[in-house]
């Protein structure tokens, strides 16, 4: 009988300690994750193109600083932007089958250069691989009027296509996409 208590004692402990463990929950995260995707609505479950990534703050830095020119930036912070084509599609031209990318950028002072990578899965640019490239294409940039905290992406609906939008603090960089 004593070593009948004593088992359901230690089940109880056992218990107990992982419904204690389960009720740590993570704070918030300060580059909150966030979705882009085209069609924007929704109600239309039928996407075409889906970006997946996190939105870092300036709060007080230069956007130089955070993505440098002339090096490979993750496209957001965290893990690596992946981006989703559920159908094949046109970057800048060239033709990518559907699936999903890792999406890299190098900014630059005049252009930014978008890469999409089969890499999946990856931190923040530290284990970047060229060779791994799907395509490199390059993207105009523009000065927007008002300057925006965060990192966002969004996505615009034009005559021949799609054009994702990049924007952070007054750069905005528009890349254009097609069926």
């Amino acid at each position: 009988m004593k070593i009948s208590k004593l088992l359901w004692l230690f089940a109880l402990a056992l218990v107990t300690s992982f419904t204690v463990e389960a009720q740590n929950f993570a704070g918030l995260d300060k580059s909150p994750m966030d979705v882009a995707a085209y069609p924007s609505s929704y109600r239309t479950s039928n996407k075409l193109i889906k970006v997946i990534y996190s939105r870092p703050q300036l709060k007080g830095r230069s956007l130089d600083k955070l993505a440098p020119n002339g090096k490979v930036w993750r496209t957001g912070a965290n893990e690596a932007a992946e981006i989703i084509f559920y159908a094949d599609m046109k970057l800048g031209g060239k033709t990518v089958k559907a699936g999903t990318y890792s999406l890299f950028t190098v900014p630059g002072e005049r252009e930014w250069e978008i890469i999409l990578s089969s890499d999946l899965n990856v931190w923040g640019a530290y284990s970047y691989n060229k060779a791994n490239d799907v395509v490199r294409v390059k993207a105009p940039i523009s000065k927007g009027g008002e300057s925006l905290e965060a990192f966002s992406i969004a996505f615009e609906e034009v005559k021949d296509g799609v054009t994702m939008h990049l924007g952070w603090d007054t750069t905005r960089v528009a890349v254009p996409l097609s069926k």
